[in-house]
Parts: C-alpha cells; structure tokens; sequence
C-alpha cells in the first residue's frame, strides 16, 4: 500500500507550528518542574517531501523520524545530515544493514534477533549505534513492542552487545482517554525505573513516548523524547 501523500506547507507556517510546539512542550516542563532541556523534541518527517523537512530543520528540528528505511533513502539525498535520524518505525530483519547506514538512532527494537543483526552490521561499518528498546505497554497484539514480561531479559541481552548503545525505552501506547494513556505512560517509567534498580550496570535515560496529541501528557510523566509530526508539519493527505 502505497504511503499517504502529504499536505505541503509553507516554511512559514512550519516554523510557527514548532514555535507552538516547543511552547506547548516549555509549559509541560514548568508544570511538574522539569528542566524543557530534558525533552528532546523528534520531528516524525515520515511521507514529507525533502521542503518539509527542510524547513523543519531551519526552524530547529534537529532529530527527526521516520518509519521506514526505504522512505529515508530516498530522501537522504536532498536532506543531508544536518538533523539525527531516528527509525521510530517497525525494522524489519533484512533491513538491518540498511538501517545502520541511514540512522542515528533505532528505536523500535524489539526483540533480540533484530539487535543482534543491528550490533552485527553496526561492527562491520566501525560505528556503534544508539537504540532504544520498543515495549508494547498496551498489550495490543496489533502492535511490535517487546511484551512486559520479556522485557527485562531483552534489556539485559541488548545491554551486552558491543556495537549498540542501549539509552532508554519506547512506547506507542492505546489511543485512550487521558487518564489510561497517562497511566500507560507512567508504566513505562515505573518499569524502567525498576529494571535500572534490577540491573545496576545498566542505565536507561531516554523515555520516548508521546506524539501530536498526547506529548503533553507524556512529559509530565517523564518523557525524555516526543515523537511529533501532524503539530509540526501538518495533515496527512
């Protein structure tokens, strides 16, 4: 299935929208004391033209996200690396060589096999590759996401490889009412808090979770990192 086309959008009017955006994310800080250096604002770029991104970028976006490898590759070109790119998406094991050519980041591991190949590809290319493990913190069968109670395993085995950095954890969580989507975001740190008290050598920093109509909510319960495109680049077409 062929991807959505996007709406273009004037630079213009993606610079306010981020404008809007890192207000939206300052006020969140201040309302639980945070620090709004401690969240990383990701800009999801995914079915955006290189104009977009452009933009984007000129307007302060410096870590943005896609959802698939080939998408990326035929951007790279036009876009350059003036940004991080972080995979948000679901990587599929025979794109992994790929994957470590094109991202900073990969935030959608999910299971071993799939880090294995990652920290396999990352030694071959002399590089170490930054990843965040992706828990399924829903339950939601529809959903990748390492399941909770394999988690802890998967932490640990990932920890251990020499060509992956390990820095924190991922979620997408059910579209829900604020009370569970809040809940399910406070699961997340709850859980990564005591896999860092289980695990003594291993640090999980980041929190990715959060996008267009939840980040809010996101950070108030620890969010290191908001994954956020409609808000800054618009509707999808």
């Amino acid at each position: 299935m062929a991807a959505p086309r996007s709406i273009s959008r004037s630079a213009t009017e993606i610079a306010l929208n981020v404008r809007e955006v890192r207000e939206r994310i300052a006020r969140a800080c201040e309302r639980v004391g945070r620090d709004v250096a401690s969240v990383r604002l990701i800009g999801v770029s995914k079915t955006f033209g290189p104009d977009a991104i452009r933009s984007a970028i000129e307007a302060g976006v410096l870590d943005l996200g896609e959802n698939r490898v080939q998408e990326l590759r035929e951007k790279i070109g036009d876009v350059g690396r003036d940004a991080r790119w972080h995979m948000i998406g679901h990587l599929q094991s025979n794109k992994t060589k790929d994957a470590v050519q094109l991202f900073d980041v990969v935030q959608s591991v999910d299971r071993f096999s799939l880090a294995e190949k990652l920290d396999k590809e990352a030694g071959e290319a002399g590089k170490t590759v930054e990843v965040l493990v992706q828990v399924n913190i829903g339950a939601e069968p529809q959903k990748s996401g390492v399941e909770l109670v394999d988690v802890r395993n998967l932490v640990r085995d990932v920890a251990a490889l020499g060509n992956l950095s390990l820095r924190g954890l991922m979620t997408i969580p059910p579209i829900d009412d604020e009370l569970r989507t809040r809940s399910h975001f406070r699961a997340l740190r709850v859980l990564r808090d005591a896999i860092e008290a289980e695990l003594p050598a291993v640090r999980l920093p980041q929190l990715s979770m959060g996008m267009t109509d939840d980040f809010e909510i996101a950070i108030e319960e620890g969010a290191t990192m908001v994954r956020v495109g409609r808000a800054i680049f618009g509707e999808r077409g």
